[in-house]
């Protein structure tokens, strides 16, 4: 591998014809976006609402088109020993193509830059050595602020040129970051290409530790099966589930970048936000609402309300009167329960299936009845009557209510699979009077979303991305199955990182609980982001939190540094070890990238006091890092999910008591000391936990 080339005064300049190419190439992207602007549509709309619909459809082509100026257009070139799909037999000479974020062609159509989806640029990043897939030559581009500086080859079909570790490769992925989450286009490794590129069809979980980049691959396999599927994915929508608003506003301007626009984000308790969420759980009635077998408790009170009839139903129509039997319309309601559809469905099929047995009488004594008579005898009232009586409506609110308020009716729907103790555990101790007075917790949400789904179905997506898996509650996996129960799913997490008393303990389990049994599960162990000497420290944690899981091993040739160092106990007044972490901060700051203090949650508001003392701006998770403010403050209950070029975390052992055991509490250290890029400062005036020791 030849090394990065820079700019040379000859005529015949490599690195100027690849400029003259992007130049060309943003022409052509500007012409792409003129034509989409210029489309006069006042012809071809029948009326306004196609109008709209199609000048929506319009703008967001434009944005999609947007020439994104410190975004490389294009990032690689392949060049081919023959042309695809050509019978090599024949010496078909090969083919240039240039690798980019969206597909630019020239006024004759003829492809400028390639979208790193289509097929044809797989080789750019499965191509090896051993397997060139007919490359002769792979060019890798070096850009500064959207400019070629520098460009590398690799020539994969030449077995005198030695394998070498690319260097721009090296320096992308170590490349400081300031902003919200990039795309990793120009980087996707072939175990992360892989996942990336597998079918629409099957769920993928993938269990990956900090750094080796499961969320990009997530993003970036909705963004390619957008490409391979646009129009199923379309009609039946795609949807990116993250832990917190703050990781969703990191990651949101991923897929926009990839000109993907129409991907909806949300958290769990977004998609369940059938009540006002104003109270909380202590930990063992969380656990315990989150447990599966509530879903089981569920389906008895919801279908407790249905009743077997004790009387005839009597249907008047003119002169006559059409009876139907208390026993007939038993057999209806119980074929109706063993079909196991929704209760608002069976509801809805009550009225239809009496009237029809009207409709068999009517045909034997001679009529001839159609479709709008028994429609009309469907509506009679005393079909309505017998259908109140027999399958009552449920509200699902109303129904979680009266289970946690109610002890004798949480006693009759959790005999034999809820404990008398565990019953009282979440029973609420005081009554309430109303859906809308009630205090409710995020777990009781999703209990209303289960009851939900058994009156009327969810409606289901073509495909979901689950990020940060890990943290997910048995009952919270199935509210998320249910919004992908005719789709697919990509699963991503780290059981390490596993931070609530109701951790997922293994993927086949929390497969099952998501409706997804045959998904497939993959392991990502290489470490691109995260320095050796940081990860080799945490992982010391791995044996006491996740037993038997995979060390990430780092691949990074750039080791970073990592840095412990003992402070003192502070003065009156101010916190200990404060002076120092603010000087471990500036310190920080002098170097170019993003920082991040990350510290117990207790501890945020004394940390912030002394960076406003000390004239050190700083933002919330969340916010957007700029040139001028590049410092975040993070308590550690904020830090999944998130990366800075450099850390500062203030306080171990203070992580570890922020929770409520000590497992949970290192699992939180875990993610808090796996959060930085380039380096990390850990400054404590308390032992460190006895687990880091060497």
């Amino acid at each position: 591998m030849s090394r990065p080339s820079t700019p040379a005064p000859a005529a015949d300049d490599p690195l100027a014809r690849e400029r003259s190419h992007l130049a060309g190439s943003r022409a052509a992207l500007r012409a792409m976006r003129e034509d989409v602007e210029s489309l006069d549509i006042k012809d071809v709309t029948a009326n306004w609402v196609n109008a709209e619909v199609l000048a929506r459809q319009i703008n967001d082509r434009i944005k999609a088109l947007a020439d994104l100026s410190d975004t490389p257009l294009f990032f690689g070139r392949l060049d081919y020993l023959h042309s695809p799909g050509a019978d090599r037999a024949e010496g078909a000479e090969g083919e240039r193509f240039y690798i980019g974020r969206r597909h630019v062609h020239d006024h004759d159509g003829d492809p400028m830059v390639i979208d790193w989806r289509a097929p044809v640029s797989q080789p750019f990043y499965r191509a090896s050595k051993k397997d060139p897939m007919d490359v002769g030559l792979r060019r890798r581009f070096g850009y500064t602020r959207g400019d070629i500086t520098a460009y590398e080859d690799e020539h994969l079909s030449d077995p005198a040129e030695a394998a070498a570790t690319s260097k721009l490769l090296q320096q992308e992925i170590e490349r400081p970051r300031v902003g919200p989450m990039r795309d990793i286009v120009a980087t996707i490794q072939p175990e992360q290409d892989e996942i990336v590129r597998s079918g629409l069809g099957g769920t993928v979980c993938v269990q990956g530790g900090p750094g080796t980049g499961k969320t990009a691959v997530g993003l970036h396999r909705v963004a390619y099966l957008l490409y391979a599927h646009r129009e199923r994915l379309a009609r039946t929508g795609t949807l990116v589930i993250g832990p917190n608003k703050s990781f969703l506003h990191y990651i949101e301007q991923v897929l926009p970048a990839l000109g993907e626009m129409t991907v909806r984000q949300a958290t769990v308790d977004d998609l369940v936000a059938h009540v006002e969420v104003r109270g909380t759980d202590d930990s063992p009635a969380a656990v315990l609402k989150g447990d599966a077998r509530m879903a089981q408790v569920l389906r008895r009170a919801v279908y407790s309300h249905v009743t077997m009839p004790a009387e005839p139903v009597m249907v008047v129509r003119g002169s006559r009167r059409w009876r139907v039997p208390a026993y007939e319309i038993e057999e209806i309601v119980r074929e109706l329960l063993d079909r196991g559809i929704r209760y608002g469905a069976a509801r809805e099929a009550l009225p239809q299936r009496i009237a029809h047995a009207v409709l068999v009488q009517m045909e034997r004594s001679g009529e001839a009845p159609d479709d709008r008579v028994q429609d009309a005898v469907a509506r009679n009232p005393a079909v309505k009557a017998a259908v109140k009586a027999v399958w009552p409506p449920v509200d699902p609110a109303k129904l979680v209510l009266r289970l946690l308020t109610d002890a004798d009716f949480l006693a009759a729907h959790a005999d034999g699979i809820l404990d008398e103790d565990e019953q009282k555990t979440i029973l609420w101790a005081k009554p309430v009077r109303s859906v809308k007075s009630a205090k409710w917790s995020s777990a009781d949400a999703v209990l209303i979303d289960e009851a939900t789904d058994l009156v009327e179905r969810t409606h289901s997506l073509g495909h979901v991305v689950l990020d940060e898996a890990q943290d997910l509650s048995p009952m919270q996996y199935r509210a998320v199955g249910r919004r992908c129960s005719t789709g697919s799913a990509t699963v991503l997490g780290d059981l390490a990182q596993g931070t609530t008393p109701w951790a997922t303990r293994s993927w086949d389990e929390a497969l099952a609980h998501l409706g997804k049994s045959d998904g497939v599960v993959e392991e990502l162990t290489a470490g691109f982001r995260v320095p050796t000497d940081v990860i080799t420290y945490a992982s010391r944690l791995l044996p006491h939190i996740a037993p038997g899981l995979t060390p990430v091993a780092s691949v990074r040739e750039n080791p970073g540094f990592f840095d412990l160092r003992e402070t003192s106990g502070g003065t009156s007044g101010e916190p200990s070890g404060t002076a120092e972490v603010v000087a471990a901060c500036e310190e920080l700051l002098r170097h170019e990238g993003s920082t991040g203090l990350i510290a117990a949650d207790a501890r945020v508001p004394a940390l912030a006091r002394a960076l406003t003392e000390a004239g050190i701006p700083y933002l919330a998770p969340g916010e957007e890092t700029t040139a001028e403010t590049r410092l975040t403050l993070v308590p550690a209950s904020l830090a999944k999910g998130l990366e800075y070029d450099y850390v500062v975390l203030d306080e171990p052992q203070a992580v570890v008591d922020g929770e409520p055991d000590e497992r949970t509490g290192l699992r939180r250290l875990y993610v808090a000391l796996t959060r930085a890029v380039s380096g990390l400062i850990v400054t404590h005036t308390a032992p460190l936990p006895a687990q880091l020791a060497g």
